[in-house]
């Protein structure tokens, strides 16, 4: 027996998370930034009512929202570039915390449907996201150019080296240049594949014709 959204559906989420990412694009000061992440937390306080998270994990989750509203309150104030990529970690955590209530959430279900799909979708895009922001906040606060001749990216070029590695699409126009990001760059190309390889066999083993075309009592 399927367990189902506590309330709404994916599709929301989906558009909720692409509009992060089109703010993402858009966010070259402060004012933005912080504007991206009190956005951001809202997303994933709807995620997981959305998922039926836990509530150990909602209360988890709901520490990790604290400390992300105080860094957007910190970074609309902040002169000093380091607090400015404590804000991205913040950005980074909140988004690599949210595809495990959906995860769960799709697990539990009995058939593949339209609301599995888009919950693996938005999982998916949290996780290329997550790594984008690391990737900017890696950027701020270590002493050298994340991409050496390249230089420190923008949260656009970020979130754009982000997916080419998680897809392992390799345009190689932007390398990091040494460790943490390096490192950083083959876990997420691990984790892209494994969630892959994952949600492609949870959609063959589960999937039933006419799945699609009935009636969709998730939301």
């Amino acid at each position: 027996m399927s367990t189902r959204p506590a309330r709404g559906g994916y599709g929301g989420v989906l558009v909720m998370i692409l509009a992060t990412y089109l703010l993402a694009l858009v966010a070259e000061n402060r004012w933005l930034v912080a504007l991206l992440l009190f956005v951001q937390t809202f997303t994933v306080w709807h995620l997981l009512r959305v998922a039926g998270a836990r509530a150990g994990f909602r209360l988890a989750a709901g520490l990790v929202f604290l400390l992300a509203l105080v860094a957007a309150a910190v970074n609309i104030l902040a002169q000093e570039s380091p607090l400015v990529g404590w804000t991205f970690f913040a950005a980074s955590a909140l988004y690599l915390l949210a595809p495990y209530p959906i995860v769960r959430d799709l697990g539990r279900r009995g058939r593949v449907d339209r609301q599995t799909l888009l919950g693996a979708l938005a999982a998916y895009l949290l996780i290329g996201m997550s790594f984008g922001f690391a990737y900017e906040c890696m950027a701020v606060l270590q002493p050298g150019p994340l991409f050496g001749s390249e230089g420190d990216p923008g949260l656009a070029d970020a979130l754009f080296f982000s997916f080419v590695t998680m897809t392992t699409t390799g345009y190689g126009d932007l390398v990091p240049d040494g460790n943490p990001a390096q490192s950083l760059a083959v876990l997420e190309a691990l984790i892209g594949q494994l969630f892959l390889v994952t949600a492609v066999a949870k959609v063959v083993d589960n999937w039933r014709p006419g799945n699609w075309s009935e009636p969709d009592k998730a939301g």
